[in-house]
């Protein structure tokens, strides 16, 4: 099931939290932060590769969420409008802070570790590294497509919508960017594919 997809009921509630925020009820507007919060700042890190600038995007985020929600449908789902800001925020951070990127081992801290033997830990951190180093070298536009299709497991027609593209730019971006790794990673023994993007 695509990450937009959202039960009815949490739709809802989510509808309910925005006209309240509409209010200007700020207990609202942290109850949508304490649920989204963690895809926002996901979202943003791996984009930018900058844990700072990523803290900052969240906090940007949530607070255009606050001074638009008047603006914002509480008939539809949020987390649609939520990612297309954390994209936007993220390119704009981009373009100032020209990709000065965080260590890749805060990074990594920050992406989490699944519960298996120190080998295992050790063979999929590295494969995170070189794919996370390989990442940093594509063009935002690719980036955001490999960030959205792998790390929060959009479909391509979700990727499109989000990004106001057709579905046809989306498939054509996430192709070039696979070959990009790909070359960017030959030889690279660290790096598997199902490895480096099972960061959940």
């Amino acid at each position: 099931m695509s990450s937009l997809e959202k039960p009815e009921l949490r739709g809802i509630e989510d509808g309910r939290l925005i006209i309240q925020l509409r209010k200007g009820d700020l207990d609202a507007l942290g109850s949508l932060y304490d649920k989204y919060k963690k895809v926002v700042y996901r979202t943003a890190l791996a984009i930018t590769h900058d844990l700072d600038g990523a803290q900052d995007i969240l906090q940007d985020t949530f607070l255009r969420l606050y001074k638009s929600a008047s603006r914002v449908d509480p008939e539809r789902p949020i987390i649609p409008w939520l990612y297309r800001v954390t994209v936007n925020t993220s390119y704009t951070y981009l373009r100032r802070r020209r990709w000065l990127l965080a260590p890749i081992d805060d990074l990594l801290q920050h992406t989490g570790t699944s519960k298996v033997s120190p080998e295992r830990q050790t063979v999929r951190r590295e494969a995170r590294e070189a794919v996370f180093s390989a990442l940093t070298r594509l063009p935002p536009s690719q980036r955001v497509v490999v960030v959205l299709y792998y790390i929060n497991d959009l479909s391509l027609r979700d990727i499109a919508d989000l990004l106001e593209c057709p579905i046809g730019t989306v498939k054509s971006r996430l192709f070039y960017s696979r070959e990009n790794l790909r070359k960017t990673l030959e030889g690279d023994e660290r790096a598997t594919f199902d490895l480096a993007y099972d960061l959940r």
